[in-house]
């Protein structure tokens, strides 16, 4: 299906990335230019999926499929026993005795042609009987739902994952703190609201594509563009029963991610099927249909929402309850619930809270990460409910916030203290921007104008023991090569880290090159490129690989100069005296080293530094109460002002203004920190106006982007303003924290909160079509007309 072109990577910061050579230049884009670097000798793959959401398998017959001539292989659920999964292993790489949702993979074909391959793959008949699905989490989660998983309290589980034996709950996460029964009839207003989010799909311009290949010796190599691919290795050869060390995963530019290339969606499909021809390499290339029903999509979420303040409009309580739509297989969708779970109550100080957070096997398309991890979801109708409880005391919604949004030291829900943060400024300089409390006109009398803003707060949602690692080697120019095992998603992660490793170093940003792409044998481990952790994770290990480094040029100098290393120093790539004034380029002994004196031999040689990192101080939670010391390693924070028309006419909405106040901690690249608040305000905007994966019975509806609608340049807000806070992160690269996914969290409810400024109306959920805007107008008396 389709053909193969050849694609080029498009660099997002131009001139401005570090130097790649010509080598890792082929290597990076050799997954594409596969006549290349694989010759005649490339297989490609096709799957056979399943066309119902529940059934049990029966029979799976290939006869005729391996008649075929050009078909060299067929696997099925039979080859492999084994489990694969992140945090809960729950399914197998090809169905055994059941499937789960449209497009699980039963069989797997490998052949000499794409078109031979499909085929084959029509050839293949599977006897079903289907059997009662589930579509609705919430139902899913109530005793009369039937089991999806009848093995989830066998299933190998991570230990801060609470999934529950005999039902349908993968996870259950609760906080409970105070007393929430006795806060209620303390408060002068209380709020109760439900709110269903829809799913949406990540939709990356390139596909999911991997080649695969195993030797004669039985060591694999997987190709793909893949934010996790060290944690690829580890859950691929964990689930074939194969040592990591056999397992290699080489990662070029991974171009659009957004979550949905991190973990494993479909690259162990093509390593099981390299299993079963040995020798040759297998391409299995996702078409956009594909992408729709069987990868990563952002899980839906229905939430119940309610909370109370008294009369100075102080929060006293909350009680929420999510249930997050986790699909067939839970994969990431655990951990999301967990971080909704922490992060319940929002950037705000709740005495008495009360939460239940949980992920729900349903017979829908798997749940994965997308950027915001959660937070978009439960951010949606929980600053809307901000909005509404503040109106119901008659205090202004940015007043209401400023009493109650978190500061340094405000106790958590989890019951640690929160540390220095600049949320009250992002949130004065938002509503600042656009003009907060003065009604502006709007542009034409069939318009009307609102305004409406949203806090957030996100931390990195990982496991305490998520490590970064790097090294840098000094060559004989002077250049310093970093290796690192993060990715470039198109974020700058790469510009970034090759300006820290400058900076800590010495030498000028020209002078920095990076080792890629990933390759796990050879780049030094890193967890994930997940969590909007890089540039503070993989940031502090660089430093520390800097450090080293320049440790061993400052030692190896004073001891030639006989001098202390304290009066030494390292400018512009030159090692300098500030006691006796001497100077040298550090290439001129980095990899020689320097004779000593009097010609009795030499000192020095190749200079390497490592270094690495991994958070130390984060602690467990109570599996009853959710409280701990020290539950994340921190938290980012912002705020987001929307100002917009609604066309009584169309039901059209305009946003003319879009503003993003973030707590970066420290903007290592300010341009690039904008950029990313400028595309995560655009892509929260296209998941409030118009993005909603319709799924049917399970089937999906829309998959293309015909009737899947995203955002594009025509529809970007006249106006965008970023706007850049700096509170330091004690423990970041000179302060800094991440802010990569952030960005789109709180766009959602800010919306929501402009159109109800502007027409009074609220919804249950996104998207805010035109078509759910003129319609819920008419209903309400707002424009005459007939439906």
């Amino acid at each position: 299906m389709g053909k193969n072109f050849a694609r080029k990577s498009i660099d997002p910061v131009g001139e401005s990335k570090p130097r790649i050579d010509a080598r890792e230049k082929v290597t990076g884009e050799g997954l594409y230019a596969d006549d290349i670097q694989f010759g005649n000798k490339l297989l490609h793959a096709r799957i056979k999926r399943s066309s119902y959401p529940h059934a049990l398998i029966k029979k799976v017959d290939i006869s005729k499929a391996l008649a075929l001539p050009g078909v060299k292989a067929i696997v099925t659920g039979d080859d492999f026993e084994g489990y694969i999964g992140l945090y809960l292993k729950d399914r197998h790489i090809f169905c055994r005795d059941r499937v789960r949702y449209v497009g699980d993979p039963v069989a797997g074909v490998a052949a000499t042609t794409e078109a031979i391959a499909e085929q084959a793959v029509a050839l293949i008949d599977v006897e079903y009987e289907p059997l009662v699905p589930v579509f609705d989490p919430e139902f899913g989660a109530s005793p009369q739902a039937p089991l999806l998983h009848p093995d989830l309290g066998q299933y190998a589980v991570a230990s801060f994952i609470l999934p529950e034996a005999g039902t349908n709950i993968s996870n259950h996460f609760k906080i409970r703190k105070g007393d929430v029964a006795s806060a209620w009839g303390k408060c002068k207003a209380v709020i109760e609201r439900h709110y269903r989010i829809p799913h949406i799909q990540h939709v990356p311009i390139e596909p999911h594509v991997a080649i695969a290949k195993v030797d004669e010796d039985g060591e694999i190599t997987l190709w793909d563009s893949s934010q996790s691919p060290f944690a690829q290795r580890d859950l691929i050869a964990e689930a074939l029963g194969v040592s990591q060390s056999n397992m290699r995963v080489i990662a070029p530019l991974v171009g659009g991610g957004f979550g949905g290339k991190a973990g494993v969606s479909m690259e162990s499909l093509a390593v099981a099927i390299a299993t079963k021809v040995n020798g040759y390499p297998v391409k299995l290339l996702l078409t956009r249909e594909e992408e729709f029903y069987t990868a990563f999509v952002r899980q839906g979420m229905v939430a119940h929402l309610k909370m109370g303040c008294d009369e100075s409009g102080k929060l006293l309580a909350m009680e929420n309850t999510f249930y997050w739509d986790g699909g067939a297989y839970t994969e990431y969708g655990v951990n999301i619930t967990r971080a909704a779970g922490y992060s319940c109550t929002g950037p705000y100080e709740v005495p008495n809270v009360r939460a239940d957070s949980y992920c729900v096997y349903t017979n829908h398309p798997v749940g994965g990460p997308m950027r915001g991890f959660g937070m978009p979801e439960m951010h949606a109708g929980l600053e809307q409910c901000i909005d509404d409880l503040a109106r119901q005391i008659g205090m202004d919604a940015v007043e209401f916030r400023r009493r109650n949004c978190l500061k340094a030291n405000s106790i958590l829900p989890t019951g640690g203290r929160m540390h220095p943060t600049g949320l009250s400024e992002c949130l004065e300089k938002a509503a600042e921007a656009i003009d907060w409390g003065e009604k502006s006109p709007p542009s034409a009398p069939n318009k009307r104008r609102g305004k409406g803003l949203a806090l957030m707060w996100k931390a990195p949602a990982m496991p305490g023991n998520a490590g970064s690692s790097a090294w840098i080697k000094l060559a004989e120019d002077g250049v310093l090569t970093v290796g690192i095992g993060a990715q470039d998603l198109g974020q700058g992660a790469f510009t970034v880290i090759a300006q820290m490793a400058a900076a800590a170093f010495g030498v000028p940003y020209e002078s920095v090159r990076l080792a890629t792409p990933v390759d796990t044998r050879y780049s030094p481990y890193e967890w994930q490129t997940v969590a909007s952790r890089i540039t503070w994770s993989t940031g502090n290990a660089i430093i520390k690989a800097a450090q080293d480094a320049r440790h061993q040029v400052l030692e190896l100098i004073a001891k030639a100069w006989d001098e202390s290393p304290d009066d030494l120093d390292i400018v512009n790539g030159m090692v300098v005296s500030y006691k006796s004034e001497r100077e040298i380029p550090v290439k001129n002994f980095a990899v020689q080293g320097l004779p000593k004196e009097g010609g009795k031999g030499w000192m020095g040689g190749p200079i390497i530094g490592h270094g690495n990192f991994i958070p130390s101080d984060v602690t467990g939670l109570d599996p009853e109460t959710g409280q701990g010391e020290h539950a994340v390693v921190h938290y980012t924070t912002g705020a987001q002002a929307i100002d917009l028309e609604v066309d009584l006419d169309t039901g059209r909405i305009e946003i003319l203004k879009g503003v993003a106040a973030f707590d970066v901690g420290k903007a290592i690249n300010p341009e690039l920190v904008k950029a990313q608040m400028e595309g995560g305000l655009v892509q929260g905007m296209s998941s409030a106006l118009f993005e909603c994966l319709k799924l049917k019975d399970g089937y999906v509806q829309n998959p293309s982007f015909v009737d899947y609608r995203i955002a594009t340049a025509a529809d970007i807000p006249k106006i965008v303003q970023s706007i850049l806070v700096e509170v330091p992160q004690d423990d970041g690269p000179w302060g800094a924290r991440g802010i990569g996914e952030h960005s789109m969290v709180a766009t959602v409810p800010a919306i929501a909160n402009a159109i109800y400024n502007a027409i009074g109306l609220r919804f249950d959920g996104p998207p805010f079509t035109a078509e759910k805007i003129y319609l819920a107008m008419l209903d309400a008396g707002i424009v005459k007309g007939s439906k």
